[in-house]
């Protein structure tokens, strides 16, 4: 019949249809759990395992360098083979539900400085034709409204209110949002509608705004792609998506003075908590303004200066 380890996996694989890639990692997260109950604690199987030995596996993880994150990650293997164990009664209690998750760093959201923001819709050139305007729409679209990629590929000619420069995009949940155009984007959208009206087949108004130059949609791979290659012409960063450009959009709003609850209205959030995460960017950059300026903010006085500012 197997281990209750292999049933587990059986049951993965076969009743829930996880791939292939999900089942050998829980396998292999399991296989290390077990290893160490053998090695350090003297058990032989995962099911006899309490909560004191699962947090000693995890503190043995993390002293030998495994971050927060992929110990969370096996965290999560456990629980699910745990769960597996109780539906099946080889365990009467998960002793997983003892135990809380290491703490992990949040992440700040990744932007691009407004500097090579405006690099990148001053000095760099944009294909001729077609292509080109309809690229440089896609990014003033992302940059100029925060609007996610998702949002961006749903947008019909039908959204668009050119006279009282504003667009409709429809968010998460089916929410429905008015988003302000400046002019420079509304006069963009008029080119690009000229352009695209004269393309193969006529599209309508109810068809998606953004074409390729043969009428059908454009992929949201090509969006992903070709944010990413005239980002490249501005900014070394790694990370050059759509996504970075919905966090540039919201950061810069607040670093020149924007309310927080017309920026969570803007980016369409469910909760002013999802949108504070972009005010620690703003904070780190008054942090390094203070430090840099303030006599007290933290610069080191310089050799032939008392720190009381006498010079003696």
């Amino acid at each position: 019949m197997g281990t209750l380890t292999e049933r587990f996996l059986e049951h993965l694989a076969y009743e829930r249809r996880s791939s292939a890639l999900t089942v050998k990692a829980y396998g292999q997260d399991l296989s290390q759990f077990t290893s160490f109950l053998k090695d350090a604690v003297g058990l032989q199987h995962p099911e006899q395992a309490n909560d004191k030995a699962i947090r000693a596996w995890m503190m043995s993880l993390m002293e030998q360098g495994t971050g927060p994150r992929s110990v969370q990650r096996k965290l999560s293997s456990l629980r699910a083979f745990y769960r597996f164990a109780r539906m099946v009664g080889e365990v009467a209690a998960d002793p997983t539900t003892l135990i809380d998750p290491p703490k992990t760093p949040k992440r700040l959201p990744e932007f691009v400085a407004e500097r090579p923001m405006e690099q990148l819709f001053r000095t760099v050139e944009w294909p001729v034709g077609f292509e080109g305007l309809r690229d440089r729409l896609m990014l003033e679209l992302l940059y100029g409204t925060g609007m996610r990629l998702a949002e961006l590929l749903g947008l019909t000619p039908a959204d668009l209110d050119p006279r009282r420069r504003t667009l409709r995009v429809l968010g998460k949940r089916n929410k429905e949002r008015i988003l302000p155009m400046a002019p420079p984007l509304v006069e963009l959208l008029r080119n690009y509608m000229d352009a695209r009206g004269r393309l193969t087949g006529a599209p309508g108004p109810h068809d998606p705004l953004l074409l390729d130059p043969d009428g059908e949609p454009v992929p949201r791979r090509t969006v992903q792609r070709r944010v990413s290659h005239y980002l490249r012409a501005v900014t070394p960063q790694r990370k050059r998506s759509p996504h970075v450009l919905r966090h540039t959009f919201a950061t810069h709003l607040l670093n020149n003075g924007a309310d927080l609850n017309a920026v969570k209205e803007l980016l369409g959030h469910a909760s002013l908590a999802a949108t504070q995460v972009y005010t620690h960017n703003t904070v780190e950059k008054l942090r390094k303004a203070h430090q840099q300026a303030h006599p007290r903010g933290g610069a080191i006085p310089s050799t032939n200066e008392h720190p009381d500012g006498s010079g003696l």
